[in-house]
């Protein structure tokens, strides 16, 4: 898995770095390619799998423990629902939050009149659908699928098809299949990650600009990339608990602290009205989001940007399911699937309905035209506006930068290091992988990264994002057969029950013989005291 994965992302990011703006008009061309021709099926798969676990929770198999039958959770509800939480905030919803509502308020969906009252309760709405529970589902898949094999059939999950037991077997189709799931996966991480950094590098640039008066050019843009890469190299070489575990426990309160802020100096009762009022129609036009492709005309803003969503939920799936089975031990799949829908999607909501309600506010009281600074400079500007309306700025500015950076270096630091753990010959128990694969996965990262913010364009970081989940859908499909096959022919499972039923049996016996001889002592001991008392009458 290592060399072929990480000689074609090197290729990628020398074609990237080569092809600079040329490329972006291609990459665009991808996007709009598959946005025409296979949002069908992006949007299929998700109701698929959207129905497959809201079946799953509510069927009997949702009161299946993953662990044996003592086991009990590691992390009280609330920790573990934190937990989740934190997974749905990263530096990409700090910043998407803010723009995508400005998206869909120039191009509403559900033949609303841009810039009217309509578009404006939608824009507010049609975010949270991208990042709610439709998407949290997506990594249900994966989370089930590890949780199940770690704890119930105490299967060694190091790369995720071994998840997968519709592939077991050393056949050559099988063992072809499983280097392929993984080789997809590698794709799949590579695309989001880069994407990710790619993205918010040029955010993270504009808004230093305005903090400290410098150009905002691509020699800052690499200074960054420099900054990142220390950090990066620091984290991933120190290892799991000293490195990235003390970056992950310090993004948290930063994110959620800004949002309060927000709420707090901002329009507050304006941005809790509009969270009511997106709840309502988030109810009502569910489902007809849920299948909102464009069969007659043009696609709207909401519709392409759910696609290129659809691709990123994918992307994440395995990194993002593999966490979460790792501190769910001892919950059932009814727990864990209610708890992902609740705080999963509550962790994203928040933003949307906090930093995009702000947004949405300023455009629509005419303090600032943020839809011009779209259209005329791009979404980095966007955001560097905002953040220049609140009180104290310049600290919000800082804190905000900050906080993607922080972001930043705890999502590829992590990736990084699930990354050369899935291209890593076997590992023993506790084992990491390698110092040189770990490092190699940095360097690839932000090269392929670097070769993003060259090309530049938020539709070619949308292609690669779509371009790298649209594998990954084939890979969903197999992990829904496979639960499905555990959970109602596992031998593992009948093994436990039929234990289980014979032990029950054993019992009734056991209980049965103890009445028998309870019995027939009795009976012996009247006959003796009928007999005795006979006797004595005599």
């Amino acid at each position: 898995m290592y060399l072929p994965t990480i000689a074609l992302f090197a290729l990628a990011s020398v074609v990237l770095l080569v092809g600079g703006k040329s490329l972006e008009t291609g990459l665009t061309s991808i996007l709009t390619w598959l946005t025409s021709n296979m949002s069908w099926l992006y949007m299929l798969v998700y109701v698929i799998n959207f129905i497959f676990f809201i079946y799953l929770g509510l069927s009997k198999f949702g009161k299946t423990k993953l662990g044996g039958p003592n086991d009990k959770p590691e992390f009280s509800t609330f920790h573990w629902g934190s937990m989740v939480y934190a997974t749905g905030i990263d530096a990409s919803i700090l910043m998407l939050s803010i723009v995508d509502p400005l998206r869909y308020l120039k191009s509403p969906s559900f033949g609303a009149k841009p810039f009217s009252n309509t578009a404006y309760n939608y824009a507010h709405m049609l975010g949270q659908f991208n990042w709610g529970p439709m998407a949290w589902m997506m990594f249900a898949p994966a989370t089930i699928g590890i949780a199940y094999a770690m704890y119930v059939k105490h299967v060694k999950v190091q790369r995720l098809s071994a998840a997968i037991s519709v592939l077991e077997g050393q056949s050559l189709a099988k063992r072809v299949a499983r280097n392929l799931v993984d080789f997809l996966v590698v794709i799949g991480i590579m695309g989001g990650v880069g994407t990710s950094v790619g993205m918010e590098i040029p955010v993270i640039s504009k808004v230093l600009s305005t903090v400290t008066g410098i150009p905002d050019t691509m020699t800052l843009k690499l200074g960054l990339f420099a900054i990142l890469f220390v950090i990066f190299a620091l984290a991933v070489f120190n290892g799991l608990k000293r490195g990235i575990g003390r970056l992950s426990s310090a993004h948290i309160w930063l994110a959620i602290g800004f949002l309060v802020v927000v709420l707090l100096v901002g329009p507050t009762v304006y941005i809790l009205n509009s969270e009511t009022n997106s709840i309502g129609l988030f109810i009502n036009k569910f489902v007809s989001m849920s299948f909102n492709t464009a069969a007659n005309g043009p696609m709207t803003a909401m519709q392409s940007q759910t696609i290129f969503y659809w691709g990123w939920w994918l992307s994440f799936m395995p990194v993002m399911g593999l966490f979460i089975a790792r501190i769910s031990r001892g919950r059932t799949i009814r727990q864990v699937l209610g708890g992902m829908l609740l705080w999963g999607s509550l962790g994203c909501v928040s933003f949307y309905a906090v930093l995009g309600g702000y947004a949405l506010y300023l455009q629509k009281m005419g303090i600032v035209n943020l839809v011009h600074i779209l259209n005329t400079q791009g979404q980095a500007a966007v955001i560097a506006a905002v953040l220049t309306t609140l009180p104290l700025k310049m600290i919000m500015l800082v804190l905000y930068c900050l906080s993607c950076f922080i972001f930043l270096a705890t999502t590829v630091s992590s990736f990084a290091f699930i990354t050369s753990s899935f291209t890593s010959k076997e590992l023993a128990v506790g084992e990491q992988p390698s110092r040189f694969n770990r490092m190699s996965w940095v360097v690839i990262f932000l090269l392929f990264s670097l070769g993003l913010v060259t090309v530049g364009g938020f539709k070619a970081i949308q292609s690669i994002c779509a371009m790298s989940g649209f594998p990954l859908i084939a890979v969903c499909l197999v992990l829904l057969y496979s639960i499905y096959h555990d959970l109602s022919t596992d031998p593992v499972k009948e093994a436990a029950k039929a234990q289980a039923k014979a032990t029950a049996k054993a019992r009734r016996q056991q209980l049965a013989r103890d009445v028998e001889i309870s019995t027939k002592t009795d009976y012996a001991r009247e006959r003796r005291a009928v007999g005795k008392s006979a006797s004595e009458t005599d």
